[in-house]
């Protein structure tokens, strides 16, 4: 690994043959060396799960110049952790970039998205980290538009720095022609309808988990679901601590 340009990790839930990631390694690599550490399969929907169970295994797949690839049994969050403290050991990480995601991962779908598990780990590192969404589901969506945004926000990273504890989510819409990026917050939203019963070919019930999202501020220009709604990149700066420091300080009035 050179020491005279930016070290760039790149992880994803959808696996490292994923068409997302392929396309953003190929996007950013002018922007320094790459180093990716990804599942070997797809690991949607685990949030900021590890493994703790059982080992985990780590295969190189590819190294030339400028580039590293590793494939991971382990999680998104597991990836992040073995190029953290094994695989870079000794070489500072400048930016970690988790994606390019296929499907959405903004408002209330950030707790459930490993995509956005990924981007918290790296938080939590002090490594500046980027979650990048495409809004579609097609293994084979175009990623041209989505490429172009992360290759221009991350370059701001390293330009500019983030604040520690804050990672950024940047979701990009499934259309041709993207208007432009806009600064958001994240939806107030929920997700409804979430379980239907079934009965199985045996006879036996059975559940599955589904659902339709719920908007709370369908008319707020200022979110994420807003902006790619209307065709605007949305970015938003998503925060470790959780803490309500309003409400802390009315609870001090609480008598127990």
């Amino acid at each position: 690994m050179s020491a005279n340009k930016p070290l760039i990790l790149i992880t994803n839930d959808d696996g490292i043959t994923a068409k997302g990631i392929n396309c953003l390694i190929d996007a950013v690599r002018t922007l320094g060396e790459i180093l990716v550490v990804a599942p070997d399969g797809p690991r949607s929907g685990m949030s900021g799960s590890f493994t703790f169970t059982k080992p985990i295994t780590c295969k190189l797949l590819r190294k030339e110049p400028g580039l590293t690839m590793y494939a991971s049994s382990g999680t998104p969050v597991d990836c992040v952790k073995l190029a953290y403290h094994e695989i870079s050991k000794g070489h500072k990480l400048d930016i970690l970039i988790s994606g390019i995601n296929h499907g959405i991962n903004s408002a209330c779908c950030i707790f459930y998205s490993a995509t956005v598990g990924a981007m918290f780990e790296g938080t939590l590192a002090d490594i500046p980290s980027l979650a990048v969404s495409l809004c579609s589901n097609d293994p084979d969506a175009d990623f041209t538009q989505s490429c172009s945004y992360a290759l221009n926000v991350a370059g701001k990273i390293l330009e500019e720095g983030i604040p520690k504890g804050v990672g950024l989510n940047l979701n990009i819409p499934d259309t041709p022609h993207v208007k432009g990026l806009k600064i958001c917050s994240q939806t107030d939203t929920k997700w409804i309808k979430e379980v239907e019963k079934r009965t199985s070919e045996n006879g036996s019930t059975e559940y599955w988990l589904t659902g339709e999202l719920f908007d709370n501020e369908p008319q707020n220009n200022q979110t994420d679901i807003w902006a790619f709604q209307n065709n605007y990149a949305a970015l938003v700066p998503l925060k470790l601590n959780m803490t309500d420091y309003l409400l802390m300080k009315k609870m001090k009035n609480w008598e127990f």
